[in-house]
């Protein structure tokens, strides 16, 4: 035996001893623990199966004649448990017979080690294979981390997939409600519409301006161009123009960075870069501040927002579709609109038709708006009588088909659910509809402090807001934070009562 070698540098790791001889324990023990080795003991097979079951060694020296299970054994049962099997275990042995040597590599050992020992050749084979065990369990580790990753993002791929495939489906369904096919109409006005609609879908980014009279559906006409064009899976961002504050209308349209002004506490995107990859709409653009339209004429230029606060340009790929019933000519004339901005906008103009052009179409859209609100309301559509009918047909309809939608709601809730008669139709001899309050309900009462019982208190709100705005339903709804259906069933529920 060789003199004992300088130590090593020092390893932080755990060594089992398994010889029945203390002696060969104590000479290892002296050995190895100037490597830094944490050195624990066992005298028999049994004991080394329990310590190395509660401690997980490092690395196992092994010896392999010992009283009750010998080595070779104990590396079996070692090597058969879940804990213990990646455990590297190096057999001690005065045998230096080939078969012996095979015999404890079938029962999964990794080395061995002749009696006497070689100090050297003991340090050189442990610390070989303590290295070859920490590669080993960082390879593992690794290929762990890398089977997480690997199986985090085929979740995430199929999070991708199915949300792409949602997003699809939706686009579909606003494509079927918004696009060409959900518009009503036979005249040939109605067709000459469709032809334009047809032919901004088709012409990619181009900026489009939607002109007509208010009610005339110039935002459907939007929706039916950015639903039916190459942008359709984007976002759709309505904006009205002549609603937006003029202090934040620059901060609302480009967006700000924080702290650009006071208030502005965290970054905030505009409306160009929410709609990025879809279409901003811009309705009343003829209200637009005088001082925010060369900023975005800039950006239909060149395609580039620049928030407040920021150094730095922003592409956005935006289509731009506009919408107005002003006079241009007038507003450009006296210096109110730029001309410049307006041809940018106008690079295609769609003229929406008033009612009156198309009085073909009353009869189809009136039976669409009867069927709309009753499935709304849950009852079955009434008929429309051929003389409530014919005072539709000559009604003049100074807001378009927004007014038309408006009466047929009215006249629903007039008739009790029964056919619709003219003097249901609640119109003015001038053409535009009067505002009675509706019939269903007593009046009675508005004016007065609310009731404590919950019931009469929910109706007293509902004819409240009814009679704020002249009986429209959609308004009453809005400003009292419910749906339409709620009105409906509690007039209804009222009338039974009653």
């Amino acid at each position: 035996m060789s003199e004992k070698p300088e130590p090593a540098e020092p390893m932080e790791t755990t060594i089992l001893l398994v010889d029945d001889q203390p002696a060969n324990r104590e000479l290892l023990r002296q050995t190895l623990e100037p490597m830094g080795c944490e050195i624990l003991v066992a005298a028999d097979g049994e004991a080394a199966l329990k310590v190395a079951a509660r401690a997980k060694p490092d690395l196992i020296l092994l010896d392999v004649m010992m009283p009750g299970i010998d080595g070779y054994e104990s590396c079996r049962r070692l090597k058969s448990n879940e804990a213990t099997r990646g455990i590297p275990v190096i057999f001690i042995t005065a045998q230096n017979e080939s078969k012996d040597v095979v015999k404890g590599f079938r029962a999964g050992g990794v080395d061995y080690v002749i009696k006497p020992f070689q100090m050297e050749e003991v340090l050189a084979r442990v610390e070989t294979h303590l290295k070859i065990s920490r590669l080993t369990r960082a390879l593992q580790t690794r290929n762990a981390e890398l089977a997480a990753e690997v199986a985090r993002r085929a979740r995430a791929e199929d999070a991708l997939a199915t949300a792409d495939e949602r997003l699809s489906l939706l686009s579909q369904q606003e494509a079927e409600r918004w696009g060409v096919s959900g518009m009503l109409g036979q005249s040939g006005t109605f067709a000459r519409i469709l032809g334009d609609i047809r032919k901004a879908q088709q012409a990619g980014n181009l900026s489009v301006l939607v002109t007509g009279e208010n009610g005339t559906g110039k935002e459907l006409i939007a929706r039916a161009i950015h639903f039916g064009g190459p942008l359709a899976k984007g976002p759709f961002i309505p904006v009205n123009c002549s609603a937006i504050p003029r202090d934040l209308a620059e901060s609302l349209l480009f967006g700000h960075m924080k702290g650009s002004f006071s208030g502005a506490q965290a970054d905030q995107k505009g409306y160009f870069e929410l709609a990025h990859g879809g279409t901003l709409f811009l309705d009343e653009v003829g209200e637009m501040p005088p001082a925010l339209q060369p900023k975005l004429l800039r950006v239909l230029e060149d395609g580039r927002v620049t928030p407040l606060g920021a150094t730095k340009e922003k592409q956005v790929e935006v289509r731009v579709v506009a919408a107005s019933n002003v006079d241009f000519q007038k507003k450009i004339a006296s210096g109110e609109f730029r001309q410049d901005l307006y041809f940018r906008l106008a690079r295609f103009t769609v003229a929406a038709p008033t009612l009156r052009e198309r009085r073909e179409d009353i009869p189809l859209l009136a039976a669409h708006f009867l069927k709309l609100f009753a499935a709304e309301m849950r009852v079955k559509a009434p008929a429309l009588e051929a003389g409530a009918l014919a005072a539709l047909m000559n009604h003049s309809f100074p807001g378009n088909v927004r007014e038309l939608k408006n009466v047929i709601e009215r006249a629903l809730i007039e008739s009790g659910e029964k056919e619709i008669r003219v003097e249901h139709l609640k119109l003015s001899p001038s053409g535009v509809e009067t505002s009675p309050q509706p019939p269903v309900i007593s009046q009675a009462g508005v004016g007065t402090d609310l009731p404590l019982n919950l019931e009469q208190a929910e109706l007293l709100l509902i004819h409240r807001a009814l009679a704020q705005t002249q009986g429209n339903v959609s308004r009453a709804a809005d400003l009292l934070g419910i749906n339409r259906a709620k009105i409906y069933r509690t007039l209804a529920q009222a009338e039974e009562r009653d």
